[in-house]
């Protein structure tokens, strides 16, 4: 039987807080984050930054060596939101630095979601006389590493589906209105979201109406290269002096046309895309619910009666329900976000 203190939660949303860090930078890696406690006191702090470097655990060592001089971490215990690795990649398995550093305990979040390695980095820690306690905040831990699960598992990238719309369910306004449904705050919320995401999907009819940049601004686009701006239509006659294909990260731009919305995801998924933010019109997005592809739902609603020709939905009948709803008022707005059920 495990036993599971308070103590241990707060120190496991601290590594969780750590690895929110690396949200949007990581891919097709999961963001992670650690902690090292001794003492009641953490000792050491780290979170994986991106592919091909440190893991969460290395960095989180390293910084107790830095902070308290070599062998500080012997006998301390390992809070981390993810299975420590237990094979070679293209850095070493952490299995073998956290035995050598001589930890008492290991606290992990959830286990890799990986079926080839799942629990078996657990197994190879309790072999070794060091403590395992697991399942610790494992929804939050599933949470963060939600993209990966499901690209892992599937091949696919999670589907994350953004819109905003009236509170009458228009996407557009009248003519002579403006541009923009909802308010600034809520177009800087955006920003957040996108971040996180390898890609940003539009459909032709969106691209060609609206001439979007699906770029990434300011202090959303630091540390990280512009998302993937993918443009699907059936129809490959794109108007060539749209932003997408004539600024600064044209060559982030990818067409799939003749390419059926799955089709597309498929090819995706196969390049390493492990995450897609759908910007789409009400009619690819209405697509992608019937066809059971999107994965997330982020609604902006404005407080706006009365709005432009098109609707979110453009046929009669339910195409989707959400669960784990959060709702948030952003600015004027109000933002539903919540999984497809």
């Amino acid at each position: 039987m495990q036993t599971v203190t308070p103590a241990d939660e707060g120190y496991l949303r601290e590594a969780l807080t750590e690895g929110c860090k690396g949200l949007g930078t990581t891919s097709p890696n999961p963001p992670v984050g650690a902690v090292i406690v001794k003492d009641g006191k953490i000792i050491g702090r780290g979170w994986h930054e991106r592919a091909g470097g440190p893991h969460a655990e290395i960095f989180a060592l390293g910084d107790v060596a830095r902070q308290h001089g070599p062998g500080a971490a012997r006998g301390a215990t390992l809070y981390v939101t993810l299975e420590p690795c237990s094979t070679q990649g293209r850095t070493p398995a952490c299995i073998g630095a956290i035995i050598s550093a001589g930890l008492a305990r290991v606290v992990v979040g959830t286990t890799d979601p990986n079926p080839l390695h799942a629990g078996k980095g657990l197994d190879l820690l309790r072999a070794e006389g060091i403590a395992v306690t697991s399942g610790v905040l494992e929804n939050e831990s599933r949470e963060l590493i939600r993209f990966f699960s499901h690209h892992i598992t599937t091949g696919l990238p999670w589907v994350l589906a953004k819109t905003a719309m009236t509170l009458d369910g228009h996407t557009t306004l009248p003519p002579g209105s403006g541009q923009w449904v909802t308010s600034k705050e809520a177009r800087d919320d955006v920003q957040f979201w996108r971040r996180q995401c390898d890609a940003i999907m539009v459909g032709g009819e969106t691209f060609r109406r609206d001439n979007p940049a699906l770029t990434l601004r300011g202090k959303w686009a630091e540390g990280r290269v512009q998302p993937w701006r993918v443009v699907l239509s059936s129809d490959p006659d794109l108007p060539e002096a749209h932003q997408l294909f004539t600024d600064f990260h044209s060559n982030r731009t990818i067409v799939h046309d003749g390419l059926s919305l799955r089709e597309s995801l498929t090819r995706l998924g196969s390049q390493g895309v492990t995450s897609v933010m759908l910007e789409s019109g009400g009619r690819l997005l209405t697509h992608a619910l019937e066809e059971g592809l999107v994965n997330e739902m982020i609604l902006y609603i404005a407080p706006v009666l009365g709005g432009g020709e098109n609707r979110l939905i453009r046929r009669e009948g339910i195409v989707g329900s959400l669960r784990d709803i959060e709702v948030t008022t952003i600015g004027t707005d109000i933002r539903v976000r919540g999984k497809v059920a």
